[in-house]
């Protein structure tokens, strides 16, 4: 009897529904089945530090990884959730390697050519997945260490664009930029076009 071809199979995770401004970043990850990594975990429970470690071996070790995005233009034209689902999407069709399966985290399941299931908490309980939410959050969070350099006065590179007390305080003071996602109800009380 022929002996079947391991199943490849990537995991996806996003970092950013939450936030005010910037994108929504997503990951896809295909690990080496014979080179486990050890110390995945969800991402939100890992040190900042401990996170861009994992994330470097990752991206040395894994057998496959990509990015995929959706920017808040995308966000307030899609909506959160559909604009989730495309960069989910764009994260699996930009991977070298074709996955036969692929794992989300979450409830839903972006549309893809392969055979694709939700995991509620699978960035805590799938070690594939959980290395797509570290990629994700490391490669936001960069990101909005440099939203905090162009625009300066908001404490992005502090809340990452969540809503808090701080970031609204300075929407209501200097207004939206360009990053921000103005169909969310915070940035559309606002109501001021701040910087372009």
């Amino acid at each position: 009897m022929p002996v079947a071809e391991p199943l490849i199979a990537a995991g996806v995770d996003e970092v950013g529904r939450g936030p005010l401004l910037g994108a929504v970043v997503c990951a896809a990850v295909i690990l080496h089945p014979q080179r486990p990594i050890p110390g995945l975990a969800d991402s939100k429970k890992l040190s900042p530090a401990r996170r861009q470690a994992l994330a470097e071996r990752i991206r040395g070790e894994a057998w496959a990884y990509a990015l995929g995005r959706a920017e808040a233009e995308e966000i307030d034209r899609l909506n959160i959730l559909q604009a989730t689902l495309l960069a989910m999407q764009r994260a699996v069709e930009a991977l070298p390697l074709r996955p036969d399966k692929v794992w989300v985290d979450g409830l839903h399941c972006p549309r893809l050519s392969m055979p694709v299931e939700a995991v509620v908490g699978g960035d805590a309980s799938m070690a594939v997945i959980s290395a797509a939410s570290i990629l994700a959050k490391v490669t936001r969070d960069a990101e909005m260490l440099e939203l905090d350099q162009r625009f300066p006065g908001y404490g992005i590179a502090r809340h990452k664009g969540y809503p808090t007390p701080e970031h609204l305080a300075a929407l209501r003071r200097l207004g939206p930029t360009s990053e921000h996602r103005r169909s969310f109800a915070p940035v559309a009380r606002c109501g001021v076009e701040g910087w372009s």
